[in-house]
Parts: structure tokens; C-alpha cells; sequence
């Protein structure tokens, strides 16, 4: 009877730890809602081989005006958020909260952003980057 619970219990953590290691509901075309006035900006997520790629970029009167690729990985043991912008260097991020509609990825190393949050709530995708002293939000709807 021990055996078959503790069997148990390992069957379900294995199921659950696949379910949170997973990005997919990020998958999609995603236009900003609470933008500045004459800015569009657009978030689009695809994945291929367990590797999510993002890029976002912000258009003002028809021009890109800013543009940033991002990755979703694994790492060993760990999933890190790999940002580059325009002539920036790359900027990694460490995974340090998931649930399965939201993930929190920090590199407390950095001025801005410290922390990424993204969460999902229904239809909606809120991203919010931050530091200590302030956040910016982005809130998103699928196209």
C-alpha cells in the first residue's frame, strides 16, 4: 500500500511538472490595448523544438520605431528569457515563478527591467515589466 501511494504521488508530480513547464498559451499574434496615442505595438510568440521565440516590436505613423527578440528556453535545469534589443546586448533572465496561465522571470542584476511578469486572464495577456521603482503594463488581446 506505501509503495503504491508513493508511486502515486511521483506519477502526479511528473504530470504536473510537465504542465507548468509549459509556455503555450503565450503561443499567438498579440496587439497592445493600453498603448500611447499613435503607437501600435504587437507581441507575436511561436515555438518550435521546446524553444518559445517572441518578437515585439512598437509602429508609430506606419514606422517600427522599436523592435525586441525574445526566447523562452531551457537551460539545464532552469528556463531563461533571453531579451535583445535593437544594438543592446543580449539580457538573460532566470525563471523564479510559474503557474500554469502566468510566469515570472528576474534578473535583479540589471537596472530595468528586474522582473517580467506575464499573466493570462481569458482573453487577455497582461505583461508587466519592473523595477523597484516603477512598472510599466502591457495589457494584450489576441489578433
Amino acid at each position: 500500500m506505501r509503495l503504491t501511494l508513493t508511486f502515486l504521488f511521483f506519477v502526479l508530480f511528473l504530470t504536473s511538472c510537465g504542465k507548468v513547464d509549459s509556455f503555450a498559451w503565450l503561443e499567438g499574434n498579440w496587439v497592445r490595448i493600453n498603448d500611447q496615442e499613435n503607437r501600435e505595438t504587437f507581441e507575436n510568440w511561436e515555438v518550435k523544438n521546446g524553444v518559445y521565440t517572441g518578437v515585439g516590436f512598437t509602429m508609430s505613423d506606419g514606422d517600427t520605431i522599436s523592435q525586441e527578440l525574445m526566447t523562452i528556453q531551457r537551460s539545464e535545469e532552469l528556463w531563461n528569457l533571453k531579451v535583445k534589443v535593437a544594438s543592446e546586448p543580449e539580457v538573460k533572465f532566470n525563471l523564479t515563478s510559474q503557474t500554469p496561465n502566468s510566469f515570472t522571470f528576474e534578473n535583479q542584476e540589471i537596472d530595468f527591467p528586474k522582473v517580467i511578469n506575464y499573466v493570462l486572464e481569458g482573453d487577455t495577456l497582461k505583461a508587466v515589466v519592473s523595477n523597484d521603482e516603477m512598472s510599466i503594463d502591457f495589457i494584450f488581446v489576441r489578433q
